[in-house]
């Protein structure tokens, strides 16, 4: 099988697809984050998560940068998530 697609360039999925893969991510970061997660840090997160389904780019970096000037330590977990930083690349790259 021939396929002339770039490896590089992101794949194309099924908008419940994507869904699927950010719930995925972030729940296995929530469960990462365990008891050092407080209810702000934890409202953050899920605004994180619904605006990355969404697929807005403009809005995400400002969300980023409200959680790293709020909760430096979520924004450090999340930049070490290889999933969730995964996610918010390709958003931020793509605007996918």
């Amino acid at each position: 099988m021939n396929d002339d697609k770039d490896p590089k360039e992101p794949r194309e999925t099924a908008p419940g697809d994507h869904a699927a893969r950010v719930r995925a991510a972030f729940e296995d970061l929530r469960a990462a984050l365990g008891d050092r997660s407080t209810p702000e840090a934890r409202a953050a997160l899920e605004k994180l998560r619904e605006t990355v389904v969404g697929g807005d780019a403009v809005l995400l970096r400002r969300e980023l940068e409200d959680v790293k000037e709020q909760h430096g330590w979520l924004y450090a977990e999340l930049a070490r998530h290889p999933r969730v930083a995964e996610l918010v690349n390709e958003l931020a790259l793509f605007g996918l």
